[in-house]
């Protein structure tokens, strides 16, 4: 009974992998938002709704994660740096514009003079419970309690790799300032869970903090956090503009026109954090994540001057070998403008300036 449960528990965790905005916000233009919504009020795509595969390629999938969970995949995983947050912390005064790997989708941003993180998931599983889904291969590269401190932090979607709640309450506790910007409808997870600083935007609203602006914009995924309330809540992309620095960050994405209609709103950019993970089974994955080669397409889509590859290496979350995102990611970019110096693959805990 035990192992049931056990099983029962990591198999809803995988699922979660997988109306007014804020006051405040400000609509960045009719060309990227709003969200659409279908029949029954859920939200869905520009393109509709995203094919997820067959039955015959979903279940044995899950059933391989499954497995995953109790088998230590081999294969190379990114290389990782100590990094004691000192530069930092007192970067936070001076805000020489950097940004630094924590791992996954997490990103730790200065410019501007702010300090904000993406998609923060410091906890050792992405799941609604701390003993199923897969295992995180490398600690985050900056520990919690040696960030900097926090302006606000944005939050793409609410699968559980990218809203990890323990992380975001931890954030909120330590800081009560901090602010967290979430796309439509998923306040109420914060606030359920005691964070009372966020604020829920739609795509094309965009809101203002301490000289930068921040845009909720369009992204080509969906929302589960668990069972029947797929798209109920709204996913996004991410654009942080500010005088001297501009900043896009993709969230979990398939590839989709809306890359080229974001730059001509908003870009160039100077720096584009681009998923390149989570691509196989191919039928189940390409409508909502990216390939390697997708991603530096997007990248040149939103005319950036760098590419930084994120969201693999860190949670065995599909089928593709570990190291061969980053070697597609690599491989892709010398064809383009990008090449090999602006197509940037930081180890777990670097910290580059851009």
């Amino acid at each position: 009974m035990a192992t049931t449960k056990k099983t029962f528990a990591r198999a809803a965790g995988l699922a979660g992998l997988g109306l007014v905005a804020a006051v405040s916000a400000e609509s960045t233009g009719a060309e990227i938002g709003p969200a659409p919504r279908d029949s029954e009020g859920r939200f869905t795509n520009f393109a509709g709704q995203l094919p997820h595969g067959s039955l015959s390629t979903r279940l044995p999938f899950f059933w391989r994660r499954v497995k995953g969970a109790f088998f230590e995949r081999t294969g190379a995983i990114p290389a990782s740096v100590e990094n004691d947050g000192a530069f930092l912390r007192e970067n936070a005064k001076h805000s020489e514009p950097t940004v630094t790997w924590v791992g996954h989708a997490t990103l730790l941003v200065q410019m501007d003079h702010v300090t904000f993180l993406t998609d923060p998931i410091w906890s050792d599983t992405p799941s609604p419970v701390s003993f199923a889904g897969p295992t995180r291969f490398s600690p985050p590269g900056v520990a919690l309690e040696d960030l900097p401190p926090i302006d606000f932090v944005v939050v793409s979607h609410n699968h559980y790799d990218h809203l990890d709640m323990p992380s975001l309450v931890a954030l909120a506790e330590r800081d009560p300032e901090t602010r967290f910007f979430v796309p439509l409808r998923n306040g109420s997870l914060l606030r359920d869970n005691g964070v009372t600083n966020v604020e829920e935007l739609d795509w094309g609203d965009s809101i203002e903090h301490e000289g930068v602006r921040v845009h909720c914009l369009p992204a080509q995924h969906w929302s589960k956090r668990g069972f029947g309330d797929d798209r109920e809540m709204l996913w996004s992309s991410w654009a942080v503009i500010g005088d001297e620095r501009r900043f896009f960050f993709a969230g979990d994405t398939g590839y989709f026109d809306g890359f080229a209609k974001i730059s001509e709103v908003l870009g160039p950019f100077d720096l584009a954090a681009v998923p390149i993970g989570a691509y196989e089974p191919v039928d189940m994955m390409k409508a909502s994540h990216m390939n390697p080669e997708e991603a530096i397409e997007a990248a040149l889509d939103l005319r950036a001057d760098r590419a930084l590859a994120m969201h693999y290496g860190t949670f065995d979350l599909s089928d593709e070998p570990l190291d061969e995102p980053p070697k597609r990611f690599k491989k892709a970019a010398e064809q383009t403008r990008l090449g090999e110096d602006e197509a940037w693959l930081l180890k777990i805990g670097e910290t580059r300036r851009f």
